[in-house]
């Protein structure tokens, strides 16, 4: 079954993004969606315990996610064009390594977490260890933003709910 979702998906993704109705590429299509199904299906719907309303209610919830994810990329990128081009920027602007320790349970909730904070201007996920996180900042700014954990507590909004409600 969920192969056969994951090839779904994959499909009306190449058709959607690629434009091209025609044989030929349709045929690219299909056969590259088979080979990505077979190739990574145990990689989307890891875990299998979920129900279809459960993952509906996740995918709503990164929709969700998303705008305020975005306003965040906008917010930095503002504040790392003021370190960029002010003097008080240039003083303020302060390098270093952060490290903290997530709640966070799953690997995609912490997959998604080190994507969120390295698409983030002026901050970049350098490693994760077990639930140990080490993210390289521009400034005490984005290291405050990053340590009160709104991200972090976004992310499990989405993806372990059950893990703030124990918080």
């Amino acid at each position: 079954m969920y192969p056969i979702v994951i090839f779904l998906l994959l499909l009306l993704n190449w058709v959607i993004l690629s434009g091209k109705f025609d044989l030929f590429h349709l045929g690219l299509g299909l056969i590259s969606c088979l080979v990505v199904t077979w190739i990574s299906q145990d990689l989307l719907f890891y875990d299998r315990k979920k129900s279809g309303l459960s993952r509906i209610r996740e995918a709503w919830a990164f929709i969700k996610y998303l705008p305020w994810i975005t306003w965040e990329v906008v917010k930095a990128n503002l504040h790392v064009f003021k370190l960029a081009t002010t003097k008080a920027g240039y003083e303020e602007m302060s390098p270093r390594v952060v490290t903290f320790k997530t709640y966070l349970k799953t690997d995609f909730a912490k997959f998604v977490l080190a994507n969120s904070i390295t698409l983030t201007p002026g901050t970049i996920t350098m490693l994760i260890r077990g639930d140990i996180f080490h993210v390289h900042t521009m400034s005490q700014f984005l290291e405050d933003d990053l340590l009160t954990g709104g991200i972090e507590r976004k992310v499990a909004e989405v993806f372990e709910p059950s893990v703030l409600a124990n918080k």
